[in-house]
């Protein structure tokens, strides 16, 4: 059982009969009154974020959410196909819908972990950064070095991200999963 002060970020709870996560989470006492934690959660089923301030006589059960590493193979008409590493006969084919919005960040042979709870898969987590092949990038304009200029580049997934001007087809540069953003360029080995 936890107690409303151990809603934490990063704790799972089950609230309603639903799995819900704490993204995050303040400890308040006014004045004259009950000290309340509030915070903001995220069902982790539907991915609805919502404020909510829980007193100290509350108590929830501890979410029990299973992580399995799989590896995403490919994607057709909709559905994504996943592998368990080291045994490629068992394929996990999920709808567009499941996979939501990780769906840009995938490519061949990328390790995800599968999240359920009560047996039924309710999310996919990705690693926070991922390497992707630079396929096209518009050439820089000469002169045009204002600090923290960016242009677009195309990743080998498809994906549409601003890179810095001395990005080039062919880098490998590293994306943020959790903002879709560019982190870094990758070293060439």
């Amino acid at each position: 059982m936890l107690s409303y002060s151990e809603l934490k970020k990063g704790t799972a709870f089950i609230l309603d009969g639903e799995p819900y996560e704490v993204e995050d989470s303040q400890f308040v006492r006014m004045q004259q009154r009950k000290p309340v934690m509030q915070t903001k959660i995220k069902n982790l089923i539907t991915g609805k974020v919502v404020s909510r301030n829980f007193h100290q006589n509350e108590v929830f059960h501890e979410a029990d959410i299973v992580g399995k590493e799989m590896l995403f193979l490919f994607a057709h008409r909709g559905q994504y196909t996943f592998i368990e590493p080291g045994n490629p006969k068992d394929r996990v084919v999920l709808e567009e819908a499941m996979v939501g919005d990780v769906a840009r960040f995938l490519k061949n042979n990328l390790p995800v972990t599968f999240l359920s709870f009560e047996e039924k898969i309710i999310g996919i987590r990705m690693p926070v950064k991922v390497e992707y092949l630079v396929k096209e990038a518009t050439p820089a304009d000469k002169g045009n070095t204002v600090q923290g200029a960016t242009k677009e580049a195309i990743l080998e997934n498809g994906l549409s991200v601003q890179v810095p001007l001395f990005i080039n087809p062919g880098d490998v540069v590293a994306v943020n999963t959790e903002t879709g953003d560019y982190s870094e360029r990758v070293e060439k080995k």
